[in-house]
Formats: structure tokens, C-alpha cells, sequence
């Protein structure tokens, strides 16, 4: 091992020691995962939360969801999901604040007031970060999923994640990894799937609820989407979108489209692709981008031109304006990404 391997060891041992004693020493804490959440901020926050909650049954913990908004379906048959609370409806202030899956305070949303309020903050985390806002960051961006941070947290904690646990944790490294089919699926990654399904999780269960239990009405919008994947920059750049008005016709609701950037991804000889959605935001409609890779290329700087970020393969945004109007500022990006011509790129909806 290298030095700089070793010197990273060393800090992280001392970095989840600090989280530990935080731990230990709060009566009151709150944990949360990121705005809109996805398999690995819910896994990840619930994971946490349960595993403490058996562990320290005398500590009052709340589980936040950082959006007025109930849980996404698909994620409704994780343990623990009917705890989850509205980070707006508590009031309390926390001895300790935990972030799980989150790069930045603004993506906490209403669960960042509670942050403010704690005593103490610390984070779990796997996205590169501008700057640190929690007193103790456990951050692996080289790990797949946050989850997996959370199960070696445990398990060096002395705690073993098994059953319903390994199970929620197991979601949040499937999703993250879009079923071991993205580029993060390293050895890692299959290890600590590994050692999941060895203390109980159950993948078979993560597979059916998350990938085989979509509603009719979900597969009416994904044929729309599908028949409106277009290709720029000879064939190398895919996108597709979906208005608001395609979402309440087929009675879906935007927590329910996180899966239909894949089906964008999934064109041949398509390297970067993009898909739009129209959602309702705090001051009307906005549009929410998801971006993904195939290959070495990294779409996390343009996910950045618009305020977003996320991974090499895997990033997102928020932009005011339109679908026309994202798609003229995003595709020209795109190409140029993929080595191709900016200025030869039409858009067409």
C-alpha cells in the first residue's frame, strides 16, 4: 500500500471515530439524505437510522425526508420507510446532524434548516464536494454508493447490518449502480454486495420492487419517452423528455421517472445522453436534467454549468426556463463532450 493509501486509511479511521463519539454523546439526532431522493439517499439515511436506533434505544432519532413529499413508491418496501418523517414538521433542535448522500447543503432543502439548528453536523458521502460544511466528513468518492460507506462505518463499528437492514443498504447499491451495470460496479462494489446478501439482504426483493413492479400508468410514459429519443453528433449524444402535461395525462408523478434516463442510455453507439422532465418547483415550473455516460467520459462538468453536479457517469441539475431552452444549451455541451461539433447540433422536439 502507498503512502497516500495509508495516510487515507489513517484519516478515515480517525474520521469515523469522531463520528462515533458524536454519536455517543448526542441524546437528540436527525438524519437526512439529499432532495428527491433516490435508493441510495433513503438506504442510506434508513440503514443508518435503524442500525442506531437498535443500538441506542434510549437516543432519540428522526429520520427527515428533505422534500414536502411522501415516499416514492418504489421505496416504500424498505424497513423503517413508515418512519420517515417531514424535515418542514419537525422542531426540534438536534444534538447531532447527520447528511447521508449529499455534496452540499443546498441539496438538503428543507431538512438544511435542521442542519443550522444542530449542535454538531457530520456527513456520509460519496460525491466530490466544493467545500466541507459538516465538523466530521466520512467522503469516498471513489465508492460506489453512500451506502456502502454506511456498512463499513457499521461493521468497524461493531455493528452488523443484516436482514431488513442489509436489504436497504443493498437497495442503495443497486440503485447507485443501476443494477452493477455502471461504470462504478468495481470490485468494491460486488464485495460489499457480497457481504450484504451474507448477512441477509435480499436481492431478489430489492430486484422485484425497485425494477419489476412498475405501474401500467409508468409504462404508458416511458413509450412516450421512447418515441421521443433523438440522437446529435452522429449518433453519440441521446436525449428525451417528458413535459408536465405527458407526467398528469398518464397519472405518474415525477418521483416515479428516475428509471427513464436509462432508457435513453440504453441506444446503441450512444455515448452521453440526457433526459429532461418538467416538475413543479417553488416558484412554478422547472426543469430537472439527468445525465449519464457509457463510457470514460465525464458529464458531471456540465451537470456544473447549470448548477448541478453528481459523478463522472452520473449527474443532475435544476435549471429555470424551459425544455427548449435546456436542450439549446445542454446538447451543444454534449457534442463537444464526445469530440464532436457544437455548432452542428439542431434541436428538435
Amino acid at each position: 500500500m502507498s503512502r497516500r493509501a495509508v495516510a487515507a486509511v489513517c484519516e478515515h479511521a480517525d474520521v469515523k471515530q469522531r463520528i462515533l463519539d458524536m454519536i455517543e454523546d448526542a441524546s437528540t439526532i436527525a438524519i437526512s439524505g439529499h432532495t428527491s431522493p433516490d435508493g441510495d439517499a433513503l438506504g442510506s439515511t434508513l440503514g443508518l437510522g435503524l442500525s442506531l436506533m437498535r443500538c441506542y434505544p434510549d437516543k432519540e432519532i428522526h429520520l427527515l425526508m428533505a422534500d414536502d413529499a411522501s415516499v416514492p413508491r418504489i421505496y416504500r418496501f424498505m424497513e423503517g420507510s413508515e418512519l420517515l418523517e417531514l424535515a418542514s414538521a419537525y422542531t426540534g433542535d438536534p444534538d447531532l446532524f447527520i447528511s447521508v448522500d449529499c455534496p452540499v447543503v443546498e441539496r438538503l432543502n428543507n431538512s438544511a434548516d435542521v442542519l443550522r439548528r444542530a449542535k454538531h453536523v457530520a456527513c456520509f458521502d460519496h460525491h466530490p464536494a466544493r467545500e466541507e460544511f459538516a465538523e466530521a466528513s466520512l467522503r469516498c468518492v471513489d465508492a460506489a454508493a453512500c451506502a456502502m460507506l454506511i456498512d463499513r462505518f457499521l461493521s468497524d463499528c461493531g455493528i452488523t447490518a443484516e436482514d431488513d437492514i442489509a436489504t436497504v443498504l443493498l437497495c442503495g447499491l443497486v440503485t447507485d449502480t443501476g443494477r452493477f451495470q455502471y461504470q462504478n460496479a468495481d470490485a468494491a462494489a460486488f464485495h460489499a454486495a457480497s457481504r450484504l446478501v451474507a448477512h441477509g439482504a435480499d436481492p431478489a426483493r430489492v430486484a422485484l420492487e425497485v425494477y419489476q413492479s412498475q405501474r401500467l400508468e409508468y409504462l404508458h410514459l416511458e413509450s412516450i419517452v421512447m418515441g421521443r429519443i433523438k440522437t446529435v453528433a452522429h449518433g453519440r449524444v441521446a436525449y428525451s423528455y417528458a413535459y408536465t402535461s405527458d407526467l398528469e395525462s398518464c397519472g405518474v408523478t415525477a418521483d416515479e421517472c428516475d428509471g427513464l434516463v436509462d432508457v435513453v442510455r440504453s441506444v446503441m453507439g450512444v455515448e452521453v445522453c440526457l433526459f429532461l422532465k418538467e416538475v413543479a418547483g417553488k416558484d412554478g415550473t422547472v426543469v430537472r436534467g439527468n445525465l449519464r455516460s457509457k463510457g470514460p467520459l465525464d458529464v458531471s462538468g456540465v451537470a456544473a454549468q447549470f448548477g448541478g453536479g453528481g459523478h463522472p457517469a452520473a449527474a443532475g441539475f435544476t435549471m429555470n426556463g424551459t425544455i427548449n431552452e435546456t436542450l439549446t444549451s445542454a446538447l451543444p455541451m454534449l457534442a463537444e463532450l464526445v469530440g464532436e461539433d457544437p455548432a452542428e447540433v439542431t434541436v428538435e422536439l
